[in-house]
């Protein structure tokens, strides 16, 4: 999880990928688009293979949360 900043300035504060301009919900987005993660890593250079498996984990993991806490 440590691919996934939080910084203030940064896209609003949202959740981003290594400090990067690219918002976890960019990547979801784009995926839930039907672009493959190749595709992803073909238009963005500066992306890693490991930085969509992070955004994907993240994701789940605030969804599980979510519930967790809808649950209680």
């Amino acid at each position: 999880m440590n691919r996934i900043t939080l910084e203030p300035g940064k896209r609003g504060g949202r959740p981003c990928v290594r400090g990067l301009r690219i918002s976890v919900y960019d990547v979801l987005s784009m995926l839930s688009n039907g672009m493959t993660t190749q595709d992803i890593l073909e238009d963005f250079p500066e992306l890693e293979a490991q930085d969509i498996s992070a955004v994907l984990a993240f994701a789940a993991d605030r969804e599980h949360k979510v519930h967790a806490l809808a649950v209680s």
